[in-house]
C-alpha cells in the first residue's frame, strides 16, 4: 500500500474507531465503508475493516450484519490478494461480490497501488 493510500486508510480507520467509542455508530460505519474501499486489496487492511464492521453489528445487535461480517472476514482472508469487487463498501447490506462505483474522493488514491 503506497504511503498516500495508507495515510487515507489509517485516517478513515482512526475516525471509525473514535466514532465507535463515542457511540456514533452510523458515522463509524460510514468511515469503515471508506476504509474498506481503500484497503480491500490488502489482506490485513481488508480484514481489519470487516472486523470493525462486525463489532458495530454486535454493538447494534444486528444479526444480519454479524452473520454477513463473519463470512466477509473469511473471504477477505482468502481472496483479498486475488480478486475483490472494486468499490464494494463491505457492509452486509450489499452483495459481497457486487462491484460498486468508487467515490470520486477515493478514486485518485486507488489509481496508484
Amino acid at each position: 500500500m503506497h504511503s498516500e493510500l495508507r495515510k487515507a486508510y489509517d485516517a478513515e480507520m482512526n475516525a471509525a474507531i473514535e466514532d465507535y467509542y463515542g457511540n456514533n455508530l452510523h458515522e463509524a460505519f460510514h468511515h469503515l465503508e471508506a476504509a474498506h474501499v481503500l484497503g480491500q486489496s490488502f489482506t490485513f487492511a481488508h480484514v481489519r475493516a470487516h472486523w470493525w464492521m462486525l463489532r458495530i453489528g454486535w454493538k447494534r445487535r444486528d444479526s444480519t450484519e454479524i452473520r454477513g461480517q463473519f463470512g466477509r472476514i473469511i473471504a477477505a482472508l482468502i481472496f483479498s490478494r486475488i480478486w475483490v469487487p472494486l468499490g464494494n463498501t463491505g457492509g452486509a447490506n450489499v452483495h459481497p461480490l457486487k462491484p460498486m462505483p468508487i467515490p470520486e474522493e477515493l478514486q485518485a488514491l486507488l489509481k496508484r497501488r
